[in-house]
This record gives C-alpha cells, structure tokens and sequence, in this order.
C-alpha cells in the first residue's frame, strides 16, 4: 500500500491541503475559502486534493499517452476543469433550493414578484456559470462557489427594481451561509463519467471552429488532435477510472499549519507553526531559498532560513490586518470589486495616490474622501497596494534583509499589482537578486506541513489515530 502525507495550512481567508508520497512530490492539492466552520474548511480543502490525487494517479497511467499524444494532455485539462463544475452543479443545486425556500418564508406584500424574480435569476446565471467552466476558463481560476454565485447572482439583481432589491440580497445573505458549511459528498467515478458526457458535448461543438490568430500554435494543434480524437481518449481513461476511484488514498500521517491551527481537529503533536511550514515548503520547491516572504489573510511575515530550509530568524506583522489579505478583501468591498480584479484594476492606475492611514478602517475612510474628491479608482488601488508592499519590505530588513534568493509566498503573491511592487523594491533595495514567484505559492505552508508530517517519524499518530480524524 502506498503512503501519503497530508499538510493543512487553515488561514484566515483560505484554507489549502496537500498531499505528498513518500518522494515529497506533490500528489494532490486543494483549497477553498475558510468559513465560519473551520472544521468544514479543512474538510473540504482535504477532500478537494484527494480528488486532485486521483486524478494525478489517473495521470501517471496514461503518462505516455500525454507524452507523446497532444489530444490526452488537452483532454486531461479539460476534464479537471469539467470535474470542478460537476462539483459546483450539485453543491448550486442545494443553493437554489435553500434560496427559493428562504424568499418562500418571506412576510413581504410583494412575495410572489420576489419569487419569481429570483427563478429568474437563477435561470440566467445556470447556463452562464456552465458556459464559462465548459467553454471558457472559469475552471483554472481560483474563485470559490460563493465568489462565482454572488459576482453573478450580484449583477443580475441589480437589473431588477429597486423595491426587490434589498429581499433579494437577504435572500441570497441568509441562503449562502448554510450551504457553504455544508458538507458535500462526491462519488468520484460518477463525476468523472459525467464529466466525460460533457466534454463529449463540448468536442462535437468544436468542429467549425477555425484559426483566428488569438491563441499559440501549440493550442490549435492540441485542439484539433482531441476534437478528432476524443473518443479514442475517453476509451483509454475507462479502463482505468474504476481503479482510480476506488483506489486508497491512504495517510500515514498529516501536519496542520496556519493561522487558524489551533482549530484544526488535529491531535497536538501534528500541529506546527505557519512560519515553520512556510519556510520548509518554500526551500522545497526553491532550494537556494533565504529569504521568504509570505502575506497571508491576517498578517505578514518576513523568514530567514538557512541550506535546510529550517528557520533561522524572522519578523512579522500580527497586530493589525493593514497590508494583508483582510486588508485588500475590505477594499474590494469598497469599491465593489472581487479580490481577482484588484491587481489588473491598480495596474491601469497613470500615478500612485499617497494612502496615509496604515489602519484598515481609517484607510478606507481616506479612499472615501479621495473618491469624493475625484481621485481615479486605479490611481488609488495603486497607491493601496503599493503601501501594501512598503510595509512587508520594512518587515524584511528588521529580518535581517534580502539573502540569496527571494521567495515570495501566500495568497497574496497571486496579486499582480502587489507582484510588481515586490520585485520593484526588492531590486530597488537588494540589486538584482533571483526572486521565486510559483503558481504553487499559495500552497506553501500546506507543502511544508506535508513535509513535516513525512518526516515526523517518532510523533506519527497510529493508522486509527489518523484515519479518525481524517473521518
């Protein structure tokens, strides 16, 4: 039986699992936004990378296939991105029917314009979100259930009068909540079937699909290998989806890490500090690693580690949410925009507006007054997210500066805007030192808590132990 090791880094915004075999390669990932139920969290972030795993053990079954046949590695793509939208279908379904029991409970004179206002929403949004995860890219994005409904469900509401408004908001405010604590559970081989239906649908509608010079030569050849070849694809994935699906994940051990690890329901010897597995995690993926930088939800954290990635000094941020992710999920909020649509809005920005406050609430105070002002929105996104990054650089020369490389690390550093300030000002201040920015960053503590949890022989909790609190 092979072994896995899970790692669990339950932050104050998201919540990431990972899993590694016993060469510390990553198997499985997953994540999700952090709820009110931490417990929920963790679970679905756990659950989320073992689905990840089999398919990266599906994977490696036909790894010659992908190697040299275009059309597996496309479908390959494609089906993981289906497989998450058959995911978001059952757990939409459970929405729309709390969302139509809650505005049925109403005591308003208008019930019956509020109800079928919302089947009409409902009915606008369904195709749109399964458009977007089959035909487009939505899938690859890393938006949460409640962040897809609420962006859609947010601006057809705003379409309707403004006497439904406010009970349909409620609607949506009380309906949300108790779905997205709620545990669902998947049958992976179904999924994956219906998923293949799906895709099956999606490659027969590609026929009179032409070159258009907006995509790489590389895509036209991968999509016109599997709208050709599909079914020879899909012959080759059912003789294994049987073994895959019931195949056991099964872990020898697991590590929990973040800001919210106190919570985990993890036995104590297999908790560990966020700045521990940050630092590990990162050495992992960039060995010659120094000096690492993680902004995570609620604080900042600058960490110097030596050739074994084990931590050698380190200063953080703890007291205040300014220059974290709650930070930018509160200006978001102000100016209505989703956390995706923070970095390429700042980055439009022609000058960068002076923030003068270093408090959450009192900086949104000041965006206020500078909007009524007429300030430009971009110029003061800028602004914001350049404070952002003077603030995590004050925190990397109280740890001792920039050594060797530089690895940027947490949700954060998928921000685009706070992307080019960190590289500004690091070359600015260190010369032109390498700096690691992973499409894995975000991933980091759990990486590490994974590593941690392969290594921790002498504390490994017994088999029972670890499956009674993985149940």
């Amino acid at each position: 039986m092979n072994k896995y090791y899970l790692g669990i880094d339950l932050g104050s915004t998201t919540s990431k699992a990972v899993i590694i075999n016993e060469h510390d390669e990553i198997v499985g990932r997953g994540i999700t936004n952090t709820r009110a139920n931490y417990k929920v969290a963790a679970d679905i972030a756990r659950d989320e990378a073992v689905y990840d795993a089999r398919f990266t053990l599906l994977s490696a079954r036909i790894n010659k296939d992908m190697e040299s046949k275009p059309e597996f590695k496309r479908y390959m793509n494609d089906i993981r991105l289906v497989f998450r939208f058959q995911q978001f279908t059952r757990r939409m379904e459970k929405l729309e029917a709390m969302l139509k029991k809650t505005a049925d409970e109403f005591a308003y004179v208008n019930k019956g314009a509020i109800c079928d206002a919302l089947d009409k929403i409902i009915n606008t949004i369904r195709p749109q979100i399964r458009s977007e995860f089959i035909h487009g890219d939505l899938g690859s994005k890393n938006q949460f259930f409640r962040d897809i409904v609420s962006e859609k469900y947010n601006f057809e509401v705003a379409k309707i009068g403004k006497e439904l408004y406010e009970p349909l908001m409620l609607a949506f405010d009380k309906s949300i909540t108790p779905i997205e604590n709620e545990m669902v559970q998947y049958n992976f081989k179904e999924l994956v079937l219906e998923s293949m239906s799906a895709l099956e649908d999606k490659y027969k509608g590609l026929a009179d699909q032409q070159e258009d010079g907006s995509k790489e030569d590389w895509y036209w050849a991968e999509l016109n290998a599997v709208r050709n070849n599909y079914k020879n694809v899909e012959y080759t994935l059912r003789q294994h989806i049987e073994d895959i699906a019931s195949e056991d994940i099964h872990i020898a051990n697991m590590v929990g890490t973040g800001y919210g690890r106190a919570l985990l329901p993890f036995p104590e010897d297999c908790i560990k500090s966020e700045i521990l597995c940050h630092a590990f995690g990162a050495h992992a993926v960039f060995p010659n690693t120094r000096t690492v930088l993680d902004i995570g939800g609620q604080d900042t954290k600058a960490i110097q580690v030596d050739s074994h990635g084990l931590v050698t000094s380190f200063h953080m941020n703890d007291r205040c949410a300014a220059g974290c992710g709650r930070y930018l999920g509160y200006i978001a909020d102000e100016f209505g925009l989703s956390l995706n649509e923070l970095g390429p809005e700042a980055n439009k920005a022609t000058k960068e507006t002076t923030i003068c406050s270093t408090c959450t609430v009192f900086a949104g105070a000041e965006v206020k007054e500078l909007l009524h002002n007429g300030e430009e929105r971009p110029n003061i996104l800028a602004g914001l997210h350049k404070a952002i990054v003077q603030r995590a650089m004050s925190l990397i020369a109280r740890s001792g500066g920039v050594k060797n490389e530089f690895t940027f690390t947490g949700g954060v550093a998928r921000n685009e805007a706070v992307l080019k300030y960190v590289k500004d000002m690091v070359r600015s201040s260190y010369g032109d030192v390498k700096m690691n920015i992973h499409t894995d960053s975000i991933f980091m503590g759990a990486l590490g808590g994974a590593m941690f949890a392969r290594r921790n022989t002498e504390l490994q909790p017994s088999t029972e132990k670890a499956q009674t609190v993985l149940n």
